[in-house]
């Protein structure tokens, strides 16, 4: 499922002659820009048959070799970003071919097959049916990175953002393309999860993330330890992470950035008020899980 601009909406609905068209669109390159857990993820699953319909759906099927361009900043991340993948894809193949580990291999092969990498955006868009941005959470960041794509791609392509807080509406207006811009908001780890959120306002986020942030505010007011407050809600919520354990997956400065974008938009929303250790622990690069420390350490 996506979400898109209300000029795509209106741009669909308008006769049945663009309704019909929207329903022939079919991806067969994606390109996705930023090599980190998500983009890894996303690049994973778009070995793809993605379809936008006039009811602005997008269906995922399994993968089929569908051809995928990785895009980073340098070789290094890339080939960690690929190295993730395919211990991924084995994961997924050890379950779903238990009884048939040949065929399992056959899987894993052909959708590493299917994904390129770059860290060249520009040279790559051109031949591209969609593009999925999946970068740091920062308007300013999303919006000069599109800017500069919509020079290069074609007419034709599509742009989505994975954006989690952002509104899809300013980071579209930043290029010439209102009508073909999208939100795909997948969700870690992307392989396994099922959900990609179509609600405008981000539901899951919404919720959540004040949830993570009243955890911390717990923790600063010294009420309880991090440890009992991830337990706490282990047991007794049923959680399968406490938040302290999932602000270190998810990482300190997403959760950071887009607590800044709301904070930015509505500065008077007692849940939107700044963190002092989240802020502290970005600013030492100490960001979670990624890093090797965050709120815990980790070897």
């Amino acid at each position: 499922m996506a979400f898109v601009t209300r000029q795509f909406v209106r741009s669909v609905s308008s006769s049945s002659a663009a309704s019909a068209s929207a329903k022939k669109i079919i991806v067969k390159h994606v390109t996705v820009i930023g090599g980190g857990l998500m983009g890894a993820g996303i690049a994973q699953v778009c070995g793809s048959l993605i379809r936008f319909s006039s009811n602005s759906a997008v269906s995922v099927a399994a993968a089929t070799g569908h051809t995928v361009v990785l895009v980073d900043q340098t070789e290094d991340i890339l080939a960690k970003s690929k190295k993730g993948i395919e211990e991924s894809l084995r994961k997924v193949a050890k379950k779903k071919f238990a009884e048939n580990p040949k065929a399992g291999d056959e899987f894993v092969e052909k959708t590493l097959s299917s994904i390129s990498t770059s860290t060249d955006a520009a040279s790559v868009v051109h031949s591209t049916d969609l593009v999925v941005e999946a970068i740091v959470e920062n308007l300013k960041v999303k919006s000069e990175l599109f800017t500069r794509l919509d020079k290069f791609a074609s007419e034709h392509t599509i742009f989505a953002s994975n954006t989690s807080s952002l509104q899809i509406t300013n980071i579209a207006n930043a290029t010439t393309r209102q009508d073909r811009f999208a939100g795909l908001h997948f969700f870690n780890p992307v392989p396994l999860m099922k959900l990609v959120e179509d609600t405008p306002g981000f539901i899951v986020n919404r919720l959540l993330v004040p949830y993570l942030l009243e955890a911390v505010r717990l923790y600063e007011r010294g009420d309880a330890s991090k440890e009992d407050i991830d337990t706490a809600m282990k047991l007794g919520a049923g959680y399968p992470m406490g938040p302290f354990e999932l602000l270190d997956y998810v990482g300190l400065d997403t959760t950071k950035f887009i607590l800044d974008g709301w904070y930015e938009m509505d500065a008077k929303n007692p849940l939107f008020q700044p963190i002092p250790s989240l802020n502290k622990l970005v600013a030492e690069n100490k960001l979670g899980k990624k890093t090797g420390e965050g709120y815990y350490k980790y070897k």
